[in-house]
């Protein structure tokens, strides 16, 4: 871990005084890419929104750990110190709480400050200033301040990671409210969803499935997808409505052609915001199919599954022909690599528990 030193700035006073004498932060032009649609991983998608977002916009700043000449553990800032600088992009000390705590007043003197926890349970020592000031600063100014923060966290298993590796904390944050917590299935989405958090003048946690990094689409950047805040229905069905995030939209649409197979018409829909919820899109696709299954990573007791369960259910009753299901993690810390196969759900965990249902 590289400590800061005297070319790295200090506080957010020094990062404003300096970029802004000469009126404007140190930028660089963004780079070239061609405009034919290639094929793109989720990280290089989310490499190229960092790189575009701090050529566009020179408020915008990246730090946190080994973010820096490293390009971050799973290389996501690859590249991006180099092309602008220490002043734009740098690493931090291992504070986690001091990296939102500086971000925090970095957002208050008018910069974007795009932070990395590095992984998903290193963020909580990092907890209270998320819960107590991030989310709460513009309540408790009466909207006079903002913080355009947006706070990076791989999250989820299937790396073969140890516990602190492989934590899927996204209720911790869906449950605070004055937070937008998103998070990206494809690479288009992780383009398209990362520069509109960033944008935003609202704190946003941009949760990233690292078991999906790697994973290629053919598209072209940029590229702008729908608003990060909305659903999508990624395939249409008649039977059941499979709603999954992040990592585990990859299973949903594998156990929709397992089902296709068996005659099972499986509508996938991918929520990409956890909050707000889009219930427009996700009850329409409901009410057309009468039953839902929920899917996701995190143990099922309290997890983010019983939310979606319990809205789709008091708005949508009477459209409901069977229980809402949850497939999930089982109520157990995270195991060992060797053994996250059994605890991480399946397409055909998804089936098995479809039919649990009476057709």
């Amino acid at each position: 871990m590289t400590l800061l030193d005297e070319t790295t700035p200090k506080t957010a006073g020094d990062m404003v005084t300096a970029g802004r004498a000469s009126g404007a932060l140190p930028t660089a032009p963004s780079a070239s890419r061609p405009a034919a649609p290639t094929s793109t991983s989720i990280a290089g998608a989310l490499n190229a929104a960092l790189r575009d977002a701090l050529a566009e916009d020179p408020n915008v700043v990246v730090f946190g750990e080994d973010v820096g000449p490293l390009g971050g553990v799973f290389r996501i800032t690859d590249a991006l110190n180099a092309e602008f600088g220490e002043s734009r992009v740098w690493d931090s000390p291992l504070a986690e709480s001091g990296i939102v705590g500086t971000a925090i007043g970095m957002a208050m003197y008018g910069l974007r400050p795009v932070v990395e926890m590095q992984f998903d349970a290193f963020a909580y020592p990092a907890f209270e200033q998320i819960t107590s000031h991030v989310a709460k600063m513009r309540n408790r100014t009466k909207g006079r301040v903002t913080l355009p923060i947006v706070i990076r966290i791989p999250y989820a298993g299937g790396i073969g990671g140890v516990e602190h590796h492989s934590d899927s904390s996204e209720a911790y944050y869906t449950h605070t409210p004055g937070l937008t917590v998103v998070t990206p299935s494809n690479p288009a989405d992780a383009y398209s969803m990362l520069r509109e958090a960033i944008r935003s003048d609202d704190p946003v946690i941009f949760l990233e499935p690292k078991s999906r990094y790697w994973s290629k689409d053919v598209v072209a950047l940029p590229v702008q997808t729908a608003p990060m805040t909305r659903a999508v229905v990624l395939r249409e069905g008649t039977d059941v409505t499979l709603l999954a995030y992040g990592p585990t939209v990859k299973i949903a649409l594998q156990a929709a052609d397992l089902g296709a197979a068996e005659g099972l018409s499986v509508e996938v829909v991918d929520l990409r915001s956890l909050s707000p919820f889009d219930d427009e899109t996700v009850g329409a696709s409901v009410r057309k199919t009468s039953r839902a299954a929920i899917i996701h990573e995190a143990a099922q007791f309290g997890g983010y599954g019983a939310e979606v369960a319990a809205r789709i259910t008091e708005r949508n009753f009477f459209h409901l022909a069977a229980p809402v299901l949850r497939i999930t993690g089982f109520d157990i810390p995270f195991p060992s690599p060797k053994l996250e196969e059994h605890y991480l759900p399946t397409a055909e965990r998804v089936l098995a528990a479809l039919d649990t249902w009476e057709w």
